[in-house]
């Protein structure tokens, strides 16, 4: 039997554990977050409450985890650098300001069907955009994890400015991250059943206590008890801080948690709903804006933390929501003792992690193109920095696709004795039967490749043009004005060599368009099939 949530009875229990699991394992890892983004610790801990709660109730997905996220993180770090300084009132002003943008905007684009703008960013480049975001972030906390001052300015600043500081690197401080990252490491080569991350930040906090660690910076205070409800009221001076940084924002946040979401519903055979989800990721990010906290993405590691615990709906996430709430009520003063190399060694290894190397290897072996872009889009995160690099993300996506249709690929059909069609190249004399050309265009019809259909038809045609040329128009989609009188111009040509000009397996709309260009409609047939039958019973042959 199911109710809400998507929850059958016999799955409440696994999943409360679950979402156990999650709080577990994402405590240690917001906390990190917040310093990402520049924020104060706590509100890594008030991602988990609210948003958390509002994404279970409102979105679709049964196994999306809304949270906290390097990715976001980062890029409001970039954005409001030299806007106010990290961790002041100002900053989390502006950061709650953000938010609440972003959650605007996102019931915008759910109003008016933008959902789309999830495919802004095509799987190749998301992966050098997280790569490039995760090189960022683990060399933005090397001074920290040394112990060296902060390094203003880009990547390539701060790890310059490292190397030049490395005689002056605090043994307490290194020889803390160093354990840190042992423990985390050691934790995920013996598949331990308790978070590494999570014993790594007790271990620190107890051994900084109990010791008296001297010479450890440390997070220092941190309130207790729940967020005061606050509305972020901007002026327009906050608006233009902000909103060209939520609109990078809101790409990535479609782009990420739709990719995520339609990857663990097509693992459990189930039918994603993009737009039911945005209203989920509108809500939590609104909810974020008025509890402290910073802007929430769809979290693929925070969604694999709960499906590898066995989590298989949105109560794993209203669990974790629970003991997060534990948490902030009586655990928050214990974190004013974590080290700061600490935090900054799981920041490390949380950036570490979004260098998806299987991933990469893969588009390397299998798309070469693809695997620059990649390796391009992770360099503008790098060189440029966050904010620069989404917009070379997302014009590499347009680029990449671009490229794919600008060169189409065209090719003669060849009806073969067994019946089956396959391709030719398409190379001066290609002929499908002796007279007859039937030319498939790969792809839709536009302004970009049309001439590719003019220097096909005119190599086709050559010195000894067939009797019939037929246009295979199964794979064309659309065909705009340009294209029209291309196509229009490549029949002129065929009239004047005395070739009879035909089209097969147009879809409706195309169909419509190609008449609307000039096209007669006696000319179309439903198949290439078809066109070769009635070619073969002329009276020629």
């Amino acid at each position: 039997m199911r109710f809400g949530l998507g929850l059958r009875r016999d799955r409440v229990w696994p999943d409360v554990l679950a979402g156990v699991t999650l709080a577990a394992l994402a405590v240690p890892e917001v906390l990190g977050y917040a310093r990402i983004a520049g924020m104060p610790v706590e509100s890594g801990l008030y991602t988990l409450l609210l948003p958390l709660v509002v994404f279970a109730v409102l979105g679709a997905s049964r196994y999306l985890v809304v949270g906290a996220d390097s990715a976001t993180a980062a890029m409001l770090a970039a954005g409001l650098a030299g806007v106010a300084a990290p961790g002041s009132p100002d900053y989390v002003h502006l950061a709650g300001v953000t938010a609440l943008v972003v959650g605007v905007l996102l019931v915008l684009a759910r109003l008016v069907r933008l959902g789309v703008l999830a495919e802004f960013l095509s799987r190749t480049v998301l992966v050098g955009f997280l790569t490039g975001v995760g090189v960022s972030v683990a060399v933005g906390q090397l001074p920290e994890a040394l112990g060296l001052p902060a390094a203003p300015g880009s990547t390539i600043g701060k790890l310059v400015a490292v190397a030049r500081g490395i005689g002056d690197v605090s043994p307490g401080s290194a020889a803390m991250a160093a354990a840190v990252v042992l423990v985390v490491l050691g934790a995920k080569w013996t598949r331990s059943p308790v978070p590494g991350a999570l014993v790594a930040v007790v271990a620190a906090i107890a051994v900084t206590r109990v010791f008296d660690w001297t010479g450890l910076a440390v997070v220092g205070p941190v309130p207790a008890g729940l967020p005061r409800p606050t509305l972020p009221v901007p002026d327009l001076a906050d608006l233009r801080a902000v909103l060209p940084m939520a609109l990078s924002m809101v790409v990535v946040i479609l782009a990420q948690s739709a990719a995520t979401a339609r990857a663990y519903a097509a693992r459990h055979d189930e039918r994603p709903d993009t737009d039911r989800d945005v209203v989920g990721l509108a809500g939590a990010n609104l909810a974020a804006a008025v509890s402290g906290a910073f802007v929430v993405n769809g979290s693929p590691t925070k969604t694999q933390m709960v499906a590898g615990a066995g989590g298989r709906s949105q109560v794993a996430q209203l669990a974790a929501a629970g003991v997060s709430l534990v948490a902030v009520l009586l655990l928050a003063p214990a974190l004013a003792w974590l080290p700061l190399p600490a935090l900054a060694a799981v920041v490390l290894l949380i950036g570490l992690d979004l260098v998806d190397l299987p991933a990469i290897r893969r588009i390397r072996a299998v798309r070469g193109t693809e695997f620059a872009v990649a390796l391009l889009t992770a360099a503008a995160v790098v060189v440029l920095g966050v904010r620069t690099g989404i917009v070379v993300a997302v014009a590499a996506s347009i680029v990449d696709h671009l490229r794919h249709s600008y060169s189409p690929r065209n090719s003669v059909l060849v009806k073969a004795d067994t019946g089956h069609w396959h391709s030719l190249p398409v190379v001066p004399g290609a002929r499908t039967v002796p007279g007859l050309v039937v030319y498939r265009f790969g792809s839709g019809l536009y302004f970009a490749n049309a001439s590719r259909l003019a220097e096909d038809v005119a190599k086709l045609v050559g010195d000894d043009p067939p009797r019939w040329f037929c246009l295979d128009a199964a794979a064309i989609g659309d065909v705009d004005f340009t294209a029209g009188t291309v196509v229009a111009a490549a029949r002129a040509r065929l009239d004047r060599a005395g070739v009879r000009f035909v089209v097969s397996g147009a879809l409706d709309p195309v169909r419509d368009q190609l008449i609307g260009y000039g096209v007669p409609a006696e000319a179309f047939h439903e198949t290439s099939g078809e066109v070769l039958e009635e070619f073969l019973r002329g009276p020629m042959n």
